[in-house]
Formats: C-alpha cells, structure tokens, sequence
C-alpha cells in the first residue's frame, strides 16, 4: 500500500465524523485532499464548508461546495486537517504547505479538531520535520536572529508567500521537548504572525493510516 492509498484510507475514516448539512472546516495538504475528493465521491451534503487556503477552496468549489468566511459561520462543531508531525500527546507541527496561521484560527473557532496522518508521521518528540515560522517579511532577519538563539536553523522559504502575504522560516535542528513554552515563546517575538505548533490548542482526536487499518488516540 503506497502513501497515496494510506492518505486515502485515513481520509474515509474521517467521513464518520462528518455530519450531513453541517459547516465544516477544512484544512490543506496532500490527505485533505484524498477527505475533499471521498467528499464528493460520496456525495456528503454540506450546508458550506470554512477553508483554511486558497488551494483548499478552489478544490472544495470545483466539486461544487461552497465556501464561507470564518466571521459569517460562526463557531464551527468540526475541523479536519493533516499534520506534518504528531506526538503522542496529539500536539502537532503544521504548515508544511504555509496555511498555519488559517489553520490555527480555525482549529481554535472548532469545538472538535480531527487530524488525520499516516503512520510515517507519528514521532516520540516533535521537532524532526523543520517547525514553519510565518513572518512579516520586514521581519525575516530579526526573528531568525531569535530563532538561533533558541538552538534553531532557520531557512527562509524563499519565493513562497503565503495566502496573508507573509514569509515562512523553517526552523531545522529543534528538538521540541516543551511544546507548549516553545509555541508561547516564538508567538511572542516580534514580527511573528504564529509558528507551526499547536500545543496548547492540539487536535482531540488523531486518525493514524497505517498498512494494517486505521488507529485513534
């Protein structure tokens, strides 16, 4: 079973949990995408959906779904979204693709956060895959300064820009044992629009894809 068809897998797990007709947030990437198309394919009926990135929402409107601003739904019962690393704590590093600070909003306006990954994501302490630092881009230089006096190497993701107009640095070499100081600390610098950390907002539930079936905790 390739990645793909493990996306996939975990993907309709998550169906479960939607409801018909409700307003559901979604997130981005690569799994998202295998949830938007079994979306579709199974013909679930939608009142609209919240989405965290352009991307997203030409994926949702081309199956014909609409899409509405966080401000005019409201509070939202359910989000779904990937996840680049999962601890076991549920606590995550996002933003592989740049949609952290859309994603963070919405995780924190749902009363439930499903995440959905496959197995080649599960880590003991997070910090392998390189933490995403959205900035202003006048503050690139500034916060990555900070960003080495924590022990990091950030990299800027040159030539990416984010749907807020912004910059990402990726932070390479971090072994985040306190997930939750460490997202509190790097929110607070300067020029930092949010980090790639959700720990003190982590998912309620994980979907773990895997070639002998899919596991929750």
């Amino acid at each position: 079973m390739n990645q793909d068809q493990l996306k996939r897998r975990v993907a309709a797990a998550a169906l479960e949990h939607v409801q018909h007709d409700e307003i559901l947030g979604v997130g981005t990437g690569s799994t998202v995408n295998a949830l938007i198309d079994l979306l579709h394919e199974n013909r679930i009926p939608l009142q609209a959906c919240v989405s965290s990135s352009e991307a997203t929402t030409a994926r949702l409107q081309g199956y014909g779904y609409e899409v509405v601003d966080l401000n005019s739904s409201g509070p939202l019962e359910l989000y779904i979204d990937g996840a680049d690393e999962c601890d076991p704590h549920r606590r995550l590093i996002k933003g592989g693709g740049g949609a952290l600070t859309r994603e963070k909003i919405i995780a924190a306006a749902s009363r439930q956060f499903i995440c959905i990954v496959d197995d080649t994501k599960q880590v003991d302490i997070l910090g392998r895959f390189p933490l995403p630092v959205e900035v202003i881009p006048m503050a690139r230089s500034q916060v990555a300064r900070q960003l080495v006096e924590l022990g990091g190497e950030p990299v800027w993701r040159e030539g990416f820009v984010t749907d807020n107009g912004n910059w990402i640095l990726d932070v390479h070499r971090l072994s985040i044992v306190d997930p939750v100081g460490m997202e509190q600390q790097i929110n607070g610098m300067v020029g930092v629009v949010t980090v790639g950390l959700f720990a003190e907002r982590s998912a309620d539930r994980v979907l773990v894809g895997s070639t002998s079936g899919v596991s929750e905790y």
